[in-house]
């Protein structure tokens, strides 16, 4: 048995068992006349990439032997070659000698097989009968070996309710040379004018500045890419921009969205966070090949690891009868997110297109949030102050608090009322008297427990719950009391405030599932208050009050939609008032805004509707049933 081996990889090998054989022998000449000295001599020449010629020569066919070897070494990319001479068969003038074959590969990957070759002598002199299955058994004549990768087929990302949400797809890459444009900035404003002209048939079609692309193209060597667009959109322009000047189109694979109007800016952060996750594991092969790269058979390799598909907690169920409610109110800055308290799913996150102008204000926008601030004033009542749901407290229509006149919404007054009807009612002056009452940072503290004030690094969005005051002086205790004064939140902050009332803790809130992709508080505090477990019996309390909303109080507009808990709002500013309502369903909690919406009935009938779209006509819906 012989060895023979080259590899940069290790050093270099060859282990010879036949006593008294000395490997240079090889290159000696006449050729060896012994069958098993042919094939040990062209083994090792074969293992040394820089002996192909000297390999070939141990042949019959030195030109044709060589050029395959070389071609080889050359489509395997190898690193190294190791060979074995198990056993030569000798008969008069032929010989049978079988042999291993153990090519080293880049990217630490083998690929072994055994094989054989014939041997004829001349004379005294053998040599090898050269054809290409001398390297391979299964290589035809005019076939080489050659190494190949397998992409692993690239994973989904897929919602909370399994919906597909980004796939592998095409898109189109829009291209300007500003070498090759007789004009950077009438560029920029033809495409701008084609994407407004097909915005007319898409509203997912992008915007674009011209006047700021055209800037940023001048100072770009060569090529400058403008935007990305799906394939639809992509096709479409390549119409009506294929013929200008200096302007290209290119296409090419990305994760793409099955319903491009779905999230389109959460989803584009999806793809930027998770893009490397779905990637897998590429494969390898390698095959028999035709001179002209035609593969005719595998003949070994590794299949590609194709990656799980990714989990984020949007919910297209959800988002899509969230998107649709806020779209009922398109006149205004109309807004909803809707969160799972049991695990911190951000299910949806829905905005109008008037709100969309302002940014990510859903997420981040901080307003006062009124009256569904009360949420947790009554909670600090009931756990701070003795007080349940029967006691009787005033509800006077105004009322002087340290110099602070408190009204209540129109002026109504309930004179002394059960807490529960004060809460329902939505009484001002009931809830500053509550909130003047604490202690300084108390309120603050307790809000910070629901997660109100508590920002949380989530990756793929970018939130702000919220802030309140320390209440150092009364004023400010008493205006926090019903959200007003220095009390800010986003719809963000309240859903997680309707969370923790339905969980009794405050849910980590998260987008995409994983262990890479954890939610962390920004600040110690935060986190510290986030642990902490809500009173169960004052969380009992108010969820009891929370339901006399919806059927004996301010949120009577949704007592149709199921069993809701919720708590209405109007913040009042100095243009007009917010409209809000807060609350949750069996596991789904919400927050609805309309910016200067008017009355909390406006922000109700948003959510009406939101859970019509989402029960549909057998209400038989994820949030009915849950």
């Amino acid at each position: 048995m012989r060895t023979t081996s080259w590899t940069p990889r290790r050093s270099i090998t060859a282990a010879v068992t036949t006593a008294g054989l000395v490997l240079g022998a090889a290159a000696c000449t006449p050729k060896p006349d012994v069958a098993d000295d042919a094939a040990q001599a062209f083994l090792a020449a074969l293992s040394n990439p820089g002996e192909a010629s000297q390999a070939g020569g141990e042949t019959d066919n030195p030109d044709k032997a060589t050029q395959a070897i070389e071609k080889a070494w050359q489509s395997l990319q190898a690193e190294g070659l190791h060979t074995e001479l198990k056993n030569v068969n000798t008969q008069d003038n032929q010989a049978t000698a079988q042999y291993s074959m153990r090519w080293d590969l880049p990217g630490d990957r083998e690929f072994s097989y055994d094989s054989s070759m014939n041997l004829t002598r001349t004379g005294d002199d053998w040599s090898v009968r050269w054809q290409p299955a001398v390297l391979h058994p299964e290589l035809g004549a005019n076939q080489h070996l050659e190494l190949r990768s397998v992409p692993a087929t690239v994973a989904n990302v897929v919602g909370s309710d399994g919906a597909v949400l980004l796939e592998p797809g095409t898109q189109y890459r829009v291209l300007v040379d500003p070498n090759k444009v007789s004009s950077v900035q009438g560029t920029m404003r033809r495409i701008a004018g084609e994407l407004d002209a097909l915005r007319g048939g898409d509203k997912s079609v992008p915007r674009i500045d011209p006047v700021e692309k055209a800037k940023e193209a001048t100072d770009v060597d060569g090529e400058y890419s403008v935007l990305t667009v799906n394939q639809a959109q992509g096709k479409r322009l390549q119409g009506a921009l294929g013929n200008v000047e200096g302007v290209r189109l290119n296409e090419e694979p990305a994760l793409v969205r099955p319903d491009p109007s779905f999230a389109p800016d959460i989803m584009a952060r999806v793809r930027g966070v998770v893009e490397k996750d779905l990637q897998g594991e590429a494969g390898w092969k390698v095959v028999a090949a035709t001179s002209e790269g035609n593969e005719v058979a595998k003949v070994g390799g590794e299949d590609p690891k194709s990656s799980p598909s990714v989990r984020v907690s949007l919910s297209r169920k959800v988002q899509e009868a969230a998107q649709k409610a806020v779209d009922t109110r398109a006149d205004a800055k109309t807004m909803m997110v809707v969160m799972r308290p049991s695990t911190g799913e951000v299910l949806a996150v829905a905005q109008s297109e008037k709100a969309d102008e302002d940014g990510n204000v859903a997420l981040m926008g901080q307003y006062p949030p009124g009256s569904t601030f009360k949420m947790l004033t009554a909670y600090a009542g009931l756990q701070k102050q003795g007080l349940s749901p029967d006691s009787i407290v005033g509800c006077p229509g105004t009322q002087d608090i340290g110099g602070r006149i408190v009204t209540n919404y129109n002026g109504f007054s309930l004179g002394n009322t059960p807490l529960e009807n004060a809460f329902a009612k939505s009484c001002n002056t009931t809830f500053a008297d509550i909130s003047t009452k604490l202690k300084p940072g108390e309120l603050k503290d307790i809000s910070a427990q629901f997660g109100l004030g508590a920002d949380y690094d989530i990756e793929g969005l970018e939130t702000i719950t919220g802030a309140v005051p320390e209440g150092e002086t009364m004023l400010d205790r008493t205006e926090a009391g019903y959200g007003q004064g220095l009390d800010l939140a986003s719809p963000f902050g309240m859903a997680l405030v309707a969370s923790a009332v339905a969980a009794g803790k405050a849910p980590t809130p998260y987008l995409i599932a994983g262990e890479n992709h954890n939610t962390e508080a920004k600040n110690d505090e935060a986190k510290k208050d986030a642990k902490k477990k809500l009173d169960p019996k004052a969380i009992g309390e108010l969820r009891r009050m929370m339901r006399a909303v919806v059927t004996n109080g301010s949120g009577s507009g949704v007592a149709g939609a199921g069993e809701v808990y919720a708590k209405t709002g109007e913040a009042e500013i100095n243009e007009g008032s917010h409209s809000w309502l807060a609350g949750y369903r069996g596991d789904l909690a919400f927050a609805t805004l309309i910016v200067l919406g008017g009355g909390s009935e406006h922000a109700t009938s948003v959510t009406a509707d939101f859970f019509k779209n989402l029960d549909g006509p057998d209400a038989e819906a994820e949030g009915r049933q849950e």
